[in-house]
């Protein structure tokens, strides 16, 4: 008999990239069209919320709502087209160097490594493509006649995340209790706990005091840096590239501010 296989669950924004994927293509999305100026500076300030927020919860809630107003009419197509075509501009150089090694480690020893999280899968699927993540589990938004109706159909979030590990543990074997999940979110303790490893990475106040208390281990990944294509035989595992690659437009720069505004906090 065969064991049981294993999987590495991961967050996304805040655990693998250093951004919110729900607003990374902010800028590609006006470029395309979807987006009037307004809107952009209402998405920018919300990146630096999210960047800034000490209420994960609340925030994450408001996340939502403005994504889903923001997006209700869209062609779905086009969406998934912009992400597409931008995918190396703007996801790769936000990606953790530490989490890609992580990920590296997990697929060398056999797991299957999942991407959970709860930014629409538009923009997670592609991701997770760019990053050699086997599944995929995101939220799910409404589509008819082509376009964005504003709903969300599934919204993967707090428990709903702990209950697709489950329903993936079920399809496809995998045994929870060797499993490993990773967030930086107090609102993926039910993620967190359905996993019989579990790690924090990047914690916010909320999770970080929870993962002392229960002793868990903490990880830091302080250095976005572009990703090295571990699937070729000739560039197998991750190699770092120097931090600081260039900007991207207004997003980028929002970043960079804030980044130098969270630093100056944490030293406070």
């Amino acid at each position: 008999m065969s064991p049981p296989r294993s999987a590495a669950f991961f967050d996304l924004d805040k655990t693998v990239i250093a951004r919110s994927s729900a607003l990374a293509f902010t800028r590609r999305f006006y470029d395309g069209g979807l987006l009037s100026k307004r809107t952009m500076l209402r998405s920018a300030i919300a990146q630096l919320q999210f960047l800034l927020t000490a209420a994960p919860e609340d925030h994450v809630e408001r996340m939502r709502k403005h994504v889903t107003e923001m997006s209700a009419g869209w062609d779905a197509a086009t969406v998934r087209s912009i992400v597409t075509e931008t995918l190396e501009d703007v996801v790769r150089p936000v990606i953790f160097t530490e989490a890609a090694a992580l990920i590296a480690e997990h697929k060398a020893a056999g797991r299957d490594v999942v991407l959970i999280s709860a930014s629409g899968m538009e923009m997670v699927e592609p991701i997770g493509e760019l990053l050699g993540a086997d599944l995929v589990r995101a939220t799910v938004m409404e589509v008819i006649d082509g376009r964005y109706s504003g709903r969300i159909e599934f919204y993967c979030y707090g428990e709903a995340k702990a209950q697709a590990m489950r329903e993936l543990a079920d399809e496809r074997g995998y045994d929870l209790s060797q499993c490993y999940a990773y967030s930086d979110s107090a609102t993926d303790i039910p993620m967190l706990t359905a996993a019989g490893n579990r790690a924090v990475v990047n914690p916010d106040k909320v999770l970080r005091a929870y993962a002392q208390e229960h002793d868990w281990e903490i990880l830091d990944f302080p250095n976005p840096a572009p990703l090295v294509d571990w699937s070729s035989t000739t560039t197998r595992g991750w190699t770092a590239f120097a931090a600081g690659v260039s900007a991207v437009a207004v997003a980028a720069a929002t970043y960079g501010i804030v980044h130098l505004l969270q630093e100056r906090h944490d030293a406070a």
